[in-house]
């Protein structure tokens, strides 16, 4: 089967782990992911994985809370390193190699992120799961997505939601929203669609990495893209 992408990062939010339920990790989903990355793996494709912690902790959260915010964004760090502690059990159960890295130091269960040795991994087979965001407060996980992408020169990101692309508005609060099948850097701007936060879309659009908004609970939706299908909204040039 041809590839039309050799290494990619997914980008995945910790809500999406949640499935049916309030927070937490539900077992359905996460095994769902793993059978997505696991095709991917299978095809020869090397896979990094950046993953938030909504379905934990969010920074945000912190307000009101007595948490000053900048202790609020570290444990929506660690909150990442629990996601990524479970996807990469998910992985593994299945005979898929991986590598837990993280931007903060706990070399008991990850190994600290070094950008040489990521591409290494990846070279070698390995999925590589980013944990702990930039491993600075104030920055999002689009943001550790958009700068891990461009380090270990990614062709892509692929952006995992629950919506199977970018609208005109939130189609799941106006019928009436039209998809986009493909956008300009410039036109996201124009038109002042969310895609990822400015931070992270500067960095994508200044390195020119292209951006794929997709459904990521739509079975397939991953093995289609990297294959060369038309599945989501492209954002480029």
């Amino acid at each position: 089967m041809t590839r039309k992408y050799k290494r990619i990062l997914l980008k995945l939010s910790g809500e999406s782990l949640m499935g049916r339920q309030r927070y937490g990790i539900e077992a359905d989903m996460l095994q769902h992911y793993a059978y997505q990355i696991q095709e991917l793996h299978d095809l020869g494709v090397e896979v990094a994985v950046v993953i938030g912690g909504g379905n934990i902790f969010r920074g945000i959260q912190s307000e009101g809370s007595g948490i000053e915010p900048v202790t609020g964004d570290y444990m929506g760090m660690l909150a990442t390193v629990i996601n990524g502690l479970a996807l990469q059990s998910a992985l593994e159960s299945r005979g898929v190699y991986t590598r837990l890295m993280t931007a903060l130091k706990m070399e008991s269960i990850a190994e600290p992120y070094i950008r040489r040795r990521a591409i290494r991994h990846l070279e070698k087979g390995r999925v590589v799961i980013c944990a702990a965001g930039t491993g600075n407060p104030y920055f999002t996980t689009d943001s550790a997505a958009a700068l891990r992408a461009n380090e270990i020169s990614a062709d892509v990101i692929l952006k995992g939601t629950r919506v199977d692309g970018i609208y005109t508005a939130d189609p799941e609060k106006d019928p009436a929203a039209i998809k986009f099948d493909k956008l300009t850097f410039a036109k996201v701007i124009s038109l002042g669609l969310e895609v990822m936060d400015m931070t992270a879309f500067t960095l994508c659009r200044q390195n020119n990495m292209p951006i794929i908004v997709f459904d990521i609970n739509k079975p397939d939706n991953l093995r289609r893209i990297v294959t060369g299908e038309e599945v989501g909204t492209l954002v480029e040039g």
